[in-house]
């Protein structure tokens, strides 16, 4: 299956929207939140900032309900396939967290913003 022992314990997980192909989000998994995302069929993640796992839309309730799970060639990435439920996966309110596009020297918006993270996120 997966192999966490050649990256330290975390492998990266990216996570693809399973109608439109649009990729949503890059993450970290460690084994825990791996098995837990096959468990339940909703993502799971490892929060590195946190140190602890990530259950993503535990706040916001945006949650992510697993379609497919696919491993990469070298075992040490996952793709996750995904229903996207809210519309949103990024936490600043984007359907993606590449909502920002290179131009030149600068970043720019190139996305329309689901929700507003200042009445969803209220801590």
């Amino acid at each position: 299956m997966v192999d966490f022992h050649k990256s330290g314990g975390l492998i990266p997980a990216i996570v693809q929207d399973a109608d439109t192909g649009q990729v949503l989000m890059l993450a970290w998994m460690n084994r825990e939140a791996y098995e837990e995302t096959l468990r339940t069929g909703r993502a799971c993640y490892f929060s590195r900032s946190r140190n602890k796992l990530w259950r993503k839309g535990e706040e916001s309730g945006h949650v992510q309900e697993v379609r497919a799970v696919y491993v990469d060639c070298d075992a040490d990435t996952v793709l996750l396939k995904v229903k996207q439920v809210g519309g949103a996966a990024c936490h600043e309110g984007y359907a993606s967290c590449f909502f920002r596009q290179v131009q030149g020297d600068e970043l720019k918006v190139v996305d329309e913003r689901v929700f507003d993270p200042k009445q969803v996120y209220r801590k």
